[in-house]
Formats: structure tokens, C-alpha cells, sequence
């Protein structure tokens, strides 16, 4: 489990990045990245967790995100069978196709708009969604056409909301990205062991109090929540190997069953020995 600057790269022979039901329900993934994400999920209740806004929504869900807002995938602890598409579309294809296109004026308002982060309802929740259900049979030109109608449905649709009241502003400027760089790497390698905050404090360069503040900042977590989440996750993969909870425990750096036990009920809604079963 990382915050971090996910790379996409777009389809061969497409302008856009496609994905049809990825599967991250057992991860807690927030992450952010330069292209802007159109995402519907269906046959599920969850979490929209999106820069500071965060909401349950119940049976299905259509939101478009801003460049460079974090976000958490929207799959999270979901346990019913769903579906899920994602679209990625390229900041730098929007600058060259839209900027003097006078059709597409509407779209491009859509997309400033998605600097606050976008959710959709009502019908055109429900014709977009199914759309984009199809949209990986199209060839790569008629693929093109229809994603340019469906965004343009959306932007003249009423029914939509705003998710923050001014747009999203990138806080994750390449000195932070590096920071944040060095304190995930610094995770991965020590996790197993204890591991006190003024020590990841000291490796960014902070004080105690200066680093708890910029990793909420950066991750909308403190850094105990965040180390629980990512303890977790090694956690529920030890336990899909059918390893004990025992050796889970002390394997992923927790120092005692109970306070195991307690974390990944919180994380996961389910305790350890519950969640190994269900897998095994």
C-alpha cells in the first residue's frame, strides 16, 4: 500500500489508457496521477474518497477526476462481485485536441470543472456506465468518437455534483514526490520491525511535529494509520499462503496479537483468522 504518483501509459494505437475490471478490492491503493479518470463501478457499496471528499455510494458509481488529485480506488473492502471500468485520459491530449476546437468547448469546461472532482447520478449515470462497458470491443477510431460523445453527454448533463467547493490544487510538487519517495522506500525495507516516527521524521528532514503534519498532508492519513494499512496488506497476502495468524502477526511488525487482530478488523471489517478461511 503506497501514496504515490502512479505512471500510466496509454493503449497501443489510442490516445487513452483503458482498464476493464482491475481488481484492488483487497488493497488500499491512494494514489494520484497527471491524467485525468473517469471511473463507473457497478454491483457494489463503497467508499468515493477523492482529495478531502469523502462519501458512501450504494449500487454503482460515476465520478470524474482531476489531474493530480489524490484518490483512493473505489473497489476498497468491497466484497460482492461488481464492475469495474477506468479511463485515463492524457493532460497533454487534452491541450492539443481541445484548446481550439470550438465543438469540443463544452468538454473542456467538463474538464476544468473535474479539478473538484465530479460525481455523476440519475440516468446518465446509468447510459455512460453501460457505454463504457463497451468501450474496450471498439476499434481504436470508433473507440476515439465515443468516448468524445460520452464526454460530451456529461458535460451537459444536470446531474452532477461537485465534490469540493474550490478546485483540487496539486500539493505534490517534485521535492514532496521525492520525500515521500525515500519515506515509502524506508517502509518497504523496515516494516517487519518497529518503527518510531521520529526516525522517518529525521530521514525527511523534519521535525516530529513538522512530519506528522506534511504526511497528513500528503497522504490524508497519519503515519501510524497509514504504517497499519500497509502491514495489513502484507498481512492478508501471508494469510492467502496459508500461513497462522500468529506468524502473520509478528511477521508483518505488529508486536501483539490483539493490537494485529484489532488493526485489520478496522481495516478489512473482518478479523484475520475470518479473512484466512474465506480465502483457504
Amino acid at each position: 500500500m503506497k501514496t504515490q504518483l502512479e505512471e500510466i501509459k496509454p493503449d497501443s494505437n489510442s490516445s487513452f489508457h483503458l482498464m476493464v475490471n482491475p481488481r484492488l478490492n483487497d488493497f488500499f491503493f491512494w494514489h494520484f496521477h497527471p491524467e485525468f479518470e473517469l471511473v463507473y463501478i457497478n454491483g457494489a457499496n463503497g467508499t468515493r474518497h477523492v482529495g478531502e471528499h469523502i462519501s458512501r455510494f450504494e449500487g454503482s458509481d460515476l465520478v470524474l477526476i482531476g489531474s493530480n488529485i489524490p484518490h483512493l480506488n473505489f473497489d476498497y473492502g468491497v466484497k460482492t462481485d461488481y464492475e469495474k471500468i477506468v479511463l485515463h485520459i492524457q493532460p497533454h491530449f487534452l491541450k492539443e485536441v481541445f484548446s481550439n476546437t470550438p465543438e469540443l468547448l463544452a468538454i473542456q469546461q467538463l474538464f476544468e470543472k473535474s479539478q473538484h472532482g465530479i460525481a455523476f447520478y440519475g440516468d446518465s449515470k446509468k447510459m455512460v456506465g453501460e457505454r463504457m462497458k463497451k468501450l474496450h470491443l471498439l476499434p481504436p477510431f470508433e473507440q476515439f468518437l465515443e468516448i468524445l460523445q460520452l464526454l460530451q453527454q456529461l458535460a451537459h448533463t444536470p446531474t452532477m455534483t461537485l465534490l469540493h467547493e474550490k478546485p483540487v490544487e496539486n500539493q505534490h510538487n517534485k521535492k514532496e514526490q521525492e520525500r515521500l519517495k525515500r519515506v515509502y522506500e524506508f517502509i518497504d525495507d523496515n516494516f517487519q520491525r518497529k518503527i518510531d516516527i521520529e526516525e522517518v521524521a529525521e530521514l525527511s528532514r523534519l521535525s516530529k511535529p513538522a512530519f506528522c503534519r506534511y504526511f497528513k498532508k500528503m497522504t490524508k492519513l497519519t503515519f501510524t494509520e497509514f504504517l497499519g494499512y500497509y502491514r495489513v496488506n502484507h498481512a492478508k497476502k501471508l494469510l492467502r499462503l496459508d500461513k497462522n495468524v500468529t506468524e502473520t502477526c509478528f511477521e508483518c511488525g505488529f508486536d501483539s496479537l490483539s493490537y494485529f487482530n484489532r488493526t485489520f478488523k478496522k481495516v478489512t471489517g473482518e478479523n484475520p483468522l475470518g479473512f484466512k478461511k474465506r480465502y483457504t
